[in-house]
């Protein structure tokens, strides 16, 4: 009789043989009991029929290998999954640092993780190959073959297995390249948002402007170009990269946010250059009154002054009206580009009409300011001789001081200037003496004192 395994040690029937009377043999006592069976009972049992003890062994060691191999499988499909799963995963991860990163270490990751995926198809394939190859649902399934079902199964699940390990350890590889990846994107978003938000403040403070009877047509056409832009911020930064989307969304911040500032302070604009209209309308005709009075100061120079001392200013009348006259016609376009509401033209037109008229004012006081001058110096030069002989002595002293011989580079030029004024003084003799030549002479003087006594403190580290 054939010995019957230990009941803890079979597996339980998981295919359907377990209904086609492949039952567990049974004990002595019930083999016994079954020789008092009838035959009818007998005929109704295929399994107890004489042979049937073999068939039976056949079958359990059949039924384990089964379902050892079965669980082979069963193992391989979780580690298919589990390495499915993990390559998935590791995707998304190489696809955020590929839509951030191009560097060359970013271009090594996805040449190797392609490189893994090639092993991953072969493993797969493998897998795949072992299932189909061996029906562990078969009726007739023999020891033999579940045996060669489970060592195939077991081999795709450990070489599953091994790549999965691979797998996890690129993945951690990925920390700093990932880490920066994700600080970007996580940059997007608020970056996208805050360019949205720009553009809505802009968009209302022109309305805002619009509804104070401004047309703002320069401010509206800059908002309108930065259509597109939000358009391309929308479409997200999948489509046009992190690092082009961050610079388009700070950009378009950045001129939505200029657009928002000129709209809200269009009406203080259009205030202050009707002022500077008034204003410079005024200023224009009062340079019109003055330069009127040059011609009389012009007399009184040339009958009390040498030629010398007024023959520059003989145009100033002429240049004066001339000047005025361009001013006031700056200020009739300026006043149309007003009009118009084109405020870059007005404000260019009004900076205009102010140089002219600075220009203007100039020659005008100039006429009058060299009467006075000549007048001063005419009824006593002894105070512009020793104001400039004030200069040179302090700058011998301090030329002097801690030397007992001061340094050629600044006694030079501090005794040309004595000689200088010298021959200055000497040109006031005479009947009509050159005051006017005079005064820029001992001006000159003291200048040229002035850059002495400079490079002195400087060189001394005095820095006064």
């Amino acid at each position: 009789m054939t010995a019957t395994p230990p009941r803890a040690t079979r597996p339980q029937p998981c295919t359907p043989t377990a209904s086609l009377g492949h039952h567990r043999p049974a004990p002595l006592r019930d083999a016994l009991t079954l020789i008092a069976v009838p035959l009818v009972a007998v005929l109704l049992l295929p399994g107890a029929f004489a042979g049937g003890g073999t068939r039976r062994w056949f079958g359990g060691r059949a039924e384990g290998m089964r379902a050892e191999a079965q669980a082979a499988k069963d193992a391989a499909a979780a580690a298919f999954y589990e390495l499915d799963t993990a390559q998935r995963d590791l995707r998304i991860s190489i696809e955020t640092i590929t839509a951030v990163d191009d560097s060359p270490a970013a271009r090594r990751v996805v040449a190797d993780f392609e490189a893994l995926g090639r092993r991953i198809d072969e493993a797969s394939h493998r897998y795949i190959e072992a299932v189909d190859a061996h029906d562990l649902d078969r009726v007739d399934l023999e020891a033999s073959v579940a045996s060669r079902a489970r060592a195939d199964l077991v081999a795709a699940k450990d070489e599953l297995g091994r790549i999965k390990q691979e797998l996890d350890r690129f993945g951690g590889s990925l920390g700093p390249l990932l880490g920066k990846a994700e600080t970007q994107l996580a940059r997007v978003a608020p970056a996208v948002e805050r360019a949205r938000q720009a553009l809505l403040a802009a968009s209302n403070a022109l309305d805002g402007t619009r509804d104070s009877g401004l047309r703002a047509d320069d401010l509206a056409a800059r908002l309108a170009a930065l259509g597109p832009e939000l358009t391309k911020l929308n479409q997200g930064a999948g489509q046009h990269g992190v690092p082009e989307t961050l610079e388009r969304a700070e950009r378009v911040a950045r001129e939505a946010e200029a657009v928002r500032v000129e709209a809200a302070r269009l009406p203080e604009r259009a205030a202050e250059i009707d002022h500077r209209l008034v204003s410079l309308r005024t200023r224009a005709q009062a340079l019109t009154t003055r330069a009127g009075q040059v011609e009389p100061v012009l007399s009184e120079l040339r009958r009390r002054f040498a030629a010398a001392c007024w023959q520059d200013l003989q145009q100033v009348p002429e240049q004066a009206a001339e000047a005025v006259r361009q001013a006031e016609q700056k200020l009739t376009e300026a006043q149309s580009a007003r009009d118009a509401q084109r405020w870059p033209d007005a404000t260019s037109l009004l900076s205009t009409v102010r140089a002219l008229l600075n220009t203007t004012d100039e020659a005008v006081s100039a006429a009058g300011d060299r009467l006075t001058r000549l007048n001063a110096v005419q009824k006593d030069p002894q105070q512009e001789i020793e104001r400039t002989r004030f200069a040179i002595r302090d700058a011998q002293r301090l030329a002097m001081a801690g030397r007992a011989t001061p340094d050629p580079r600044h006694a030079g030029p501090l005794d040309d200037a004595v000689a200088r004024l010298d021959r200055a003084v000497a040109g006031l003799e005479g009947r009509h003496p050159d005051y006017w030549h005079f005064l820029m002479e001992t001006e000159a003087v003291r200048g040229a004192v002035a850059q002495v006594v400079a490079r002195i403190r400087e060189e001394r580290g005095t820095g006064h």
